[in-house]
């Protein structure tokens, strides 16, 4: 059976470098075009099967030169492709500039991942009920989300929701989740808006929303952990950042992958920890991603 199943995209990313980003009606020369396989679903799969896990993904791909690329990615590092569908008309695609900084602005292009169903979550059941985790996040139709989840829950896998990019969420979507992953930005966003406030009363109030726990990741500063127990700060190894491209997925898959076996929430986070502290020492999204004797 499948440790992890990420139900989400899979993405083109198109990378250039960038000394500063344009302003508004400027344009700026960057580096030469490069292009990775992304999108957040397939970089947690990749991410969680190159940490030696069982992975499934259940997503759509056009049926294009980007679509092949993706497809092949995802097959060489092992992640269980049956329910990966190929769609007419164009694969998703990332648009990222990175700064000397490391950091990235983002836009992306759906493609085909707008075309995932609740009859795509219904095809691939036995994958999804037979996951110990199932992983979502914002980038596919909330409707497959929603169902996907539902699928996972009543087989009595754990519900993990990435809300990335940021999205209104029900209520009966957040009671499944075990846990609630959001970035500072994310966490403001779902409690109405406003500057991110102290992590400590953004993870409480997240869990006064309705999940059974919440993970806020706070960058180089760690990440908190909140349940019914209480809260607990998990620091981060300290590392010289490259690109943040990724990193996220890089953290969720982790911590989904030792949720998967066994480890409690604080313990799970710490290694995930490590997994996205690893994943900034590299270019790009999937090529950062660490094996186990890669961690720091």
């Amino acid at each position: 059976m499948w440790e992890v199943v990420v139900v989400g995209s899979v993405n083109a990313d198109l990378v250039i470098g960038v000394d500063r980003r344009p302003a508004p009606g400027e344009t700026v020369l960057g580096s030469d075009l490069v292009v990775h396989p992304g999108g957040k679903g397939a970089n947690q799969a990749v991410a969680a099967a190159r940490l030696g896990g069982r992975t499934g993904i259940v997503g759509r791909v056009g049926d294009d030169g980007h679509g092949r690329l993706l497809r092949d990615a995802l097959a060489a590092d092992g992640v269980d492709l049956a329910h990966l569908a190929t769609t007419s008309g164009p694969s998703g695609v990332a648009l990222i500039t990175v700064g000397p900084d490391g950091d990235n602005s983002i836009i992306v292009s759906p493609g085909a991942n707008a075309r995932l169903t609740p009859a795509d979550v219904a095809a691939a059941r036995d994958m999804i009920a037979g996951a110990a985790v199932v992983s979502f996040q914002l980038e596919v139709p909330l409707p497959a989300v929603q169902a996907a989840a539902r699928t996972a829950a009543a087989a009595g896998g754990r519900v993990v929701l990435n809300l990335s990019p940021p999205a209104p969420v029900p209520t009966d979507l957040l009671a499944l989740c075990d846990p609630l992953v959001v970035n500072e930005h994310e966490a403001a966003y779902l409690l109405g808006g406003g500057e991110p406030g102290e992590p400590a009363a953004l993870a409480g109030a997240l869990l006064k929303r309705g999940p059974r726990s919440v993970v806020v990741t706070l960058g180089a500063d760690g990440v908190l952990v909140a349940d019914a127990s209480g809260t607990a700060h998990v620091p981060s190894p300290k590392v010289e950042a490259v690109d943040t491209t990724g990193a996220g997925d890089a953290f969720t898959a982790a911590l989904c992958l030792r949720l998967a076996r066994g480890d409690g929430l604080s313990d799970a986070a710490a290694y995930a920890a490590r997994a996205g502290a690893a994943a900034v020492r590299r270019p790009g999204a999937q090529p950062s991603y660490p094996t186990p004797a890669e961690l720091p």
